[in-house]
């Protein structure tokens, strides 16, 4: 599987589910079990690789604003979902995560921002397929600090500073 059919498969799978992120996970599932064990391990790359990718500091901050708050896990979903919304919107907050004010249509942070059950759909697939557990996939840990400058998430007035069109789209 290449990048373009890791997204293409993202896509559809986004757009089938109406944006809920645990009914596109629901949907991976099915749509990746219909495929080889190796294809499926193949995505869970790609899935890993930007995964990792997104672990920094200004899309911690960023994640911060629009959910009003993002403790370790909830940003480790929120990366899930950021996957989930398609390679446009993936790049764009990684080039500059403040466009996220532009790139994402609606936020209802109830529903958005969490995609968990998004991080699992490729071991699910795989399980279903072969019986067994996905075994290692071969790609370095993301680094133990995220990369970049650190955020001080308590400081709303440094926060609005960093992410100005999010901070009016989604805090005033």
């Amino acid at each position: 599987m290449d990048e373009t059919e890791f997204w293409e498969l993202v896509d559809t799978s986004r757009a089938a589910a109406e944006g809920d992120p645990e009914e596109q996970a629901d949907l991976l599932v099915e749509r990746l079990a219909l495929l080889d064990p190796e294809a499926v391990l193949d995505f869970a790359r790609h899935f890993e690789a930007r995964y990792n990718r997104a672990y920094r500091w200004d899309l911690w901050g960023a994640a911060w604003v629009l959910l009003d708050g993002a403790s370790d896990d909830a940003f480790d979903f929120f990366r899930c979902w950021l996957i989930g919304q398609g390679r446009e919107v993936f790049e764009g907050a990684l080039h500059d995560p403040d466009s996220l004010a532009e790139l994402l249509d609606d936020f209802d942070e109830e529903v958005d921002g969490d995609g968990e059950e998004l991080g699992y759909a490729a071991d699910e697939a795989y399980e279903q397929l072969t019986g067994t557990v996905a075994p290692d996939l071969g790609i370095p840990p993301a680094t133990a600090e995220p990369e970049g400058t650190p955020v001080d998430f308590e400081d709303e007035r440094a926060l609005a500073a960093r992410y100005p069109r999010l901070w009016e789209r989604f805090r005033d």
